[in-house]
């Protein structure tokens, strides 16, 4: 069991700091460009590789491992809270960007010319790209923690 876990969380930490350092480079450039394309994917890996230390946190709950601390299941359970806390903070950074430019939806935006509707789209991406970067940090880091339990 503890190897196991020491390989998860090793590439749950990785996968989340390269994340974590793609969408920081994405959204310091504007979320345009390759950095953007590449941190979806690696956002949503890092969020498999959460889900994948709570299940191995149940796996151990469920099959009695003595864990050397009781802070590893916290460790273990956390990186995946983290990240469905992220994702509910994406799902409103939209309606913060539309608060911000007075309009009460989406469809409001058709208003505007081109330009100012894609200006606004950049802002909600680079919004989400910001949150679910510093998830990825946030996991990573808790990641690490694993291992420092072990």
């Amino acid at each position: 069991m503890t190897s196991a876990a020491q390989i998860a969380a090793s590439v749950c930490a990785a996968v989340n700091l390269a994340a974590g350092i793609v969408g920081a480079y994405a959204w310091w450039r504007g979320t345009t460009g390759a950095a953007g394309r590449a941190f979806w994917p690696l956002c949503r890996a890092g969020q498999i590789t959460a889900g994948a230390l709570a299940l191995l946190a149940g796996v151990a709950i469920l099959t009695g491992y003595d864990a050397p601390s009781s802070l590893l299941y916290l460790y273990l359970i956390l990186p995946i809270v983290v990240s469905v806390f992220a994702e509910q903070l994406r799902l409103a950074a939209a309606q913060t960007i539309l608060d911000q430019h007075d309009m009460e939806s989406a469809q409001d935006m058709e208003a505007l010319d081109a330009a100012g509707q894609r200006s606004i789209v950049l802002a909600i991406v680079g919004r989400e790209i910001g949150i679910l970067a510093i998830s990825g940090f946030v996991i990573a880091f808790l990641a690490l923690r694993v291992l420092g339990t072990l």
